[in-house]
């Protein structure tokens, strides 16, 4: 529960964070994917339909006179949109919740994309355009922040970049909807292209409609003074998964103490970004700069790039996108799940300058002119199958890094800032490129998209975070509860008086539990500073994990540190337990006896291992596993 400490903005002491931390993967879940992430399925198809009929517009019965270059004007014009929606829409978004806004921001969206479908003339298609970009951008502030307060810490980043990542299920959709809809002999040469914007908008009304059962985050509630509201959001969730799983949800973790404020200024948001975290952001200026280049110059452009130097008909340019938008897909599909288990800096790291060298592999063998258009096209994919996971993790890194209290704006901010520099002089570049007719300096354009990515993994190496299975106050302390800080050197913690009064056997139970966690994080770093095993990539020593943002409180520090660990510990002992219970088992089935699939992706895998290890269980032949008392610890 929540306590108050003073006024009606006073101190408040709250679990919510660690409530939510702790939920198993459930149906509210996957309401929060299908009514929050599904806008960007909207938002692919948009675009990629403007990449494949960008060919059709500019030519002759179109309805509107377009160049090539105005094509890559209009690119540019819609990410200036989306810089200044983020911008505008990101500060209300932490001033007036998560909730409000998305729901204004998809408004936006879904009136300015119906309103382009009636453009006749080049001025007006750039102002519908900036508008929608505006609405787009807005989205990615409110609906990062809302998705990654709402999703449980140990699944956050695979759900955040598969989400970003299903962008390119509307791109697949989009580039068979124009399939038809660039058909002559079904629609007219001015109406087809005219449609495809129009039935963007009507998914976006049925978005919307999904859209209005997702809650408020509590999260922002708590520390915007609406802490009774956030309890009951937090109380109904949790009822919800005890019906579904038909099980009690573990105890949560260690309460959070912060002052509750109604606005925080723009100027103190902005100097803790820049004062307090400048590692941090330089490191999301790299990775947004990076992807933004790349793919706004490429994915805005690749259709009149396949039909201006490979000869490929505006009628067979949407094939080509259906399978760059499934390459795409794939990408944070299936390399999502390493993002939170070898962890954020390999992962990142190697998905940027994995991108940038077969980039410049690209460029090398079209500038030799040596590339035929389906291997132009399977390296482009190829590119961006390992690009796009690296891209999605940009906008994690950003929302993760900085306190709760900036969050929407941060990610505005880095997204208008890096998508800014890169966005708009990426499609503007690669525009006057292609409507050169110059292979070479098509060439150059790729060289400069893959160094600007290389920045990206070069930055991830020296600044980056180990913020996987991290809890979101773990990894940057809320501002607010600094302010709780202080008060706290002034009157006693309602925290301290409260585990005073605990039970003798709880408090017994907690003190044991800390004991198998010091004595496994000790085991394991014995283990991993021995040999090559030191230089192995992957998340950071549960208990010994510190934000910078957290010197000088080292208790509220290594009480966030420690939920990873506590999750691990209840793991074990679901495990142990079950064995003890059963007897021997074969692990699939030890797996749906403790539901680890609900736990996340491979944790069920490194619960069980840790308890091999620690002769709490046994490993037999055929995948079976018994309980253990005699074998000894594995070193």
């Amino acid at each position: 529960m929540t306590t108050i400490a003073g006024s009606e903005l006073g101190t408040v002491t709250t679990r919510v964070p660690a409530r939510l931390d702790r939920l198993p993967w459930s149906r509210f879940h996957w309401r929060i994917v299908i009514g929050l992430g599904t806008v960007w399925i909207l938002d692919g198809l948009e675009v990629t339909i403007v990449g494949a009929v960008a060919s059709r517009m500019t030519e002759p019965g179109s309805g509107i006179h377009l160049t090539s270059a105005d094509i890559g004007t209009a690119a540019a014009i819609y990410v200036a949109g989306a810089c200044f929606g983020a911008l505008l829409f990101g500060h209300l978004t932490d001033r007036f919740g998560r909730k409000k806004l998305f729901m204004v921001t998809l408004a936006i969206y879904v009136l300015a994309t119906v309103a382009t479908a009636f453009s006749r003339e080049p001025w007006y298609f750039f102002l519908a355009r900036f508008i929608t970009g505006m609405g787009i951008g807005g989205e990615y502030a409110a609906i990062n922040s809302a998705i990654d307060e709402l999703i449980p810490a140990r699944n956050r980043g695979q759900v955040d970049l598969a989400i970003n990542g299903s962008y390119w299920v509307g791109a697949a959709v989009g580039s068979l909807a124009a399939l038809l809809l660039l058909d002559t002999s079904i629609f007219a040469a001015d109406l087809g292209w005219r449609l495809a914007f129009g039935i963007g908008g009507v998914l976006g009304i049925a978005i919307m409609l999904v859209r209005r059962s997702v809650p408020e985050s509590p999260r922002w509630l708590f520390i915007h003074g609406h802490e009774e509201e956030a309890e009951r959001i937090v109380d109904q969730i949790e009822a919800e998964v005890r019906a579904e799983t038909g099980r009690e949800l573990p105890e949560p973790g260690e309460p959070i103490t912060v002052r509750q404020r109604k606005v925080i200024p723009f100027t103190e948001i902005a100097r803790v970004a820049m004062q307090r975290y400048p590692r941090r952001a330089l490191l999301g200026l790299a990775l947004f700069i990076g992807q933004a280049f790349l793919y706004n110059a490429i994915v805005f452009d690749l259709g009149t790039l396949l039909h201006g130097f490979f000869g490929v008909g505006s009628g067979s340019v949407p094939y080509f996108m259906v399978i760059f938008a499934v390459a795409n897909f794939l990408g944070p599909l299936l390399l999502g799940r390493l993002f939170d288990t070898v962890g954020r800096k390999p992962m990142i790291t190697g998905t940027y300058l994995g991108s940038a060298a077969i980039a410049v592999v690209l460029a090398v063998l079209l500038w030799n002119g040596s590339l035929t258009a389906w291997w132009f096209f399977l390296l482009v994919s190829a590119t961006f199958f390992v690009a796009s996971a690296g891209a999605s993790s940009a906008y994690l890194t950003v929302s993760e890094v900085f306190p709760m209290e900036t969050r929407a704006l941060s990610i505005s901010l880095f997204f208008a800032v890096g998508t800014g520099v890169g966005g708009i002089t990426g499609p503007l570049l690669f525009g006057q490129f292609i409507h050169s007719g110059n292979s070479y300096l098509v060439a150059i354009g790729f060289i400069i998209g893959a160094a600007a990515m290389a920045l990206g993994g070069v930055a991830e190496i020296f600044f980056g975070v180990r913020a996987e299975q991290q809890s979101l106050e773990n990894i940057a302390r809320p501002l607010t509860a600094e302010e709780a800080d202080a008060e706290a050197h002034k009157e006693p913690s309602p925290h301290a008086v409260r585990d005073s009064a605990r039970p003798a056997e709880v408090r017994r139970a907690a003190h044991e539990q800390d004991r198998r966690i010091a004595a496994r994080n000790a085991r394991r770093s014995t283990h991993d500073r021995a040999g090559s095993r030191k230089y192995r990539p992957g998340p950071g020593t549960g208990s010994a994990f510190y934000s910078p943002g957290m010197v000088g409180s080292a208790s509220t520090a290594s009480r966030y540190s420690a939920m990873a660990d506590q999750s691990l510990d209840d793991e074990i002992e679901q495990v142990s337990k079950a064995l003890a219970e059963h007897g021997p088992t074969r692990r699939e089935d030890l797996e749906r006896i403790v539901r680890g699939r609900s736990w996340g992706p491979r944790r069920f895998w490194r619960a069980l291992r840790e308890a091999v290890r620690e002769s709490r269980a046994e490993s037999l032949p055929d995948d079976v596993y018994a309980p253990s008392g005699s074998r000894t610890p594995e070193r």
